[in-house]
Parts: structure tokens; sequence; C-alpha cells
């Protein structure tokens, strides 16, 4: 296993599986099943995931929401999907703790860092839920700053595609994907990983990045395992 500690970061869209709203039970047992398998091979894991397939606080704002009471439901929306993660893991026979970065006792447990590494250590899935805490910030910026604070060898970003394109392969067939990058180039080709705090925070803290498919079944330890999945972004 070349990674022992990662930080897992999976969008809410991906759980609503086609429909991109609402949450798949098949989506999400898959996903469980992933995290399970890796958990159970000594890895420790921490999963951020996103919103969007609830609400997401940024388009909120375009029909009429405050910004700040728009990104507070989003971050809201997180906490739906890991306390969904969550019972799918458990069901999958694999221990999870929610922890919530906003308190929301006895929904989860407030955000502390030692608590969250304890319970890493101790072979349970940290979800951590609810953004930063603080509007005008992406989960890509919450899964970069937890990844640098739990000390995670990388930061994993499970998504529908296989990797980073030239383009988006969803729409351009003849885009052609990076096996490896540097955070360098990936803003010089402007290409759109994360978002440009987050991408900071990764490239100032020497976080690597791998972007892969999570809806591959067995993707999940095969990164984890170091085989060539997805692209790497290294500093």
């Amino acid at each position: 296993m070349k990674y022992k500690r990662i930080l897992l970061k999976l969008s809410g869209e991906s759980l609503g599986g086609d429909s991109n709203s609402g949450i798949s039970d098949k989506v999400l047992g898959e996903y469980a099943a992933q995290i399970t398998e890796i958990v159970r091979e000594g890895c420790e894991v921490a999963v951020v995931v996103g919103g969007g397939n609830i609400f997401r606080g940024l388009s909120g704002t375009e029909n009429g929401f405050d910004r700040v009471k728009g990104d507070q439901m989003g971050m809201l929306a997180t906490v739906i999907n890991s306390l969904a993660l969550e019972s799918a893991i458990t069901r999958q026979g694999g221990k999870a703790r929610v922890f919530t970065s906003i308190r929301m006792e006895p929904v989860g447990e407030y955000f502390n860092r030692d608590r969250v590494v304890d319970a890493m250590k101790s072979g349970c899935v940290a979800i951590l839920s609810g953004g930063t805490g603080n509007p005008f910030f992406t989960t890509d910026t919450a899964s970069a700053l937890r990844a640098v604070e739990t000390g995670a060898d990388v930061l994993l970003k499970g998504t529908r595609v296989d990797g980073v394109y030239t383009a988006d392969p969803e729409k351009n067939p003849g885009a052609t994907r990076y096996e490896n990058l540097t955070f360098s180039e990936a803003i010089d080709k402007r290409l759109r990983i994360m978002d440009s705090t987050a991408f900071t925070m990764c490239r100032d803290n020497g976080m690597p990045v791998i972007v892969f498919d999570m809806n591959s079944p067995g993707n999940l330890k095969k990164v984890v395992a170091g085989d060539k999945c997805g692209t790497l972004v290294t500093p």
C-alpha cells in the first residue's frame, strides 16, 4: 500500500447517480464498499462529501438567495450526504463517524483534528461534513484544508472521469488525458481540477492530488496501492 492515510473527496452530484440529484442507493453502496475494502487492508481514511446533489450555495445566489444563507444551506446538504455515507459504510460492516464543522450534536461530532486522527488510526472512517464551516469556501477547499490538517499522504478526488483531460471528455471526444501534472502546469493550462483556493493550499503545503474515476469498482484500491489510475498532480 503506497498511501497509508488518505483524504477522499467525493462530489455530491456523483451520489445522485445518473440523475445528478438526490441520493442513489446503488452509488452509495458501491462507494461504501470500496472505502470499507481499503480500510480493512489498513488504510486510514477521511472523506469529504459535497452537497451539490441537494443544494449548491453558489447556484442558489443566482436564484435570489443571499450568498451566506445559500452557503449555509450547502453546508447542511453535505451533512445529509455524510450521514447517508455513514449508514452505508455501517451496512457494509465497517465503522464510520460523522464530524461537522459547525456544532450539530447529536447529528455529528464537532470537528477536532486530534479526535479525527484517532478515529482514522482505529480503523474508523472519518466523514468530515459542513465544509470549512464558513461561507465563500467550497468543499474542494475544505478537502484541501482537512487533508493538510490530518497529515494525509494524498488528496484523492473521486470523479466520474478517469483523470484530468485537455478538455471536458464528456463534451469533447478528442480530449486527451494527462497521467502527470505539476500544479504550475495545471494553472498555466487553466485546467479546472479544483477551485483556486484549494489548489493553492495543496501546492503551498506539498499535498499531492490524484483525480480518478471513483465510479469504477476497484479503482480506489488501485489508487491507494500506487497503481497508475487517473492523473497525479504534484508540486
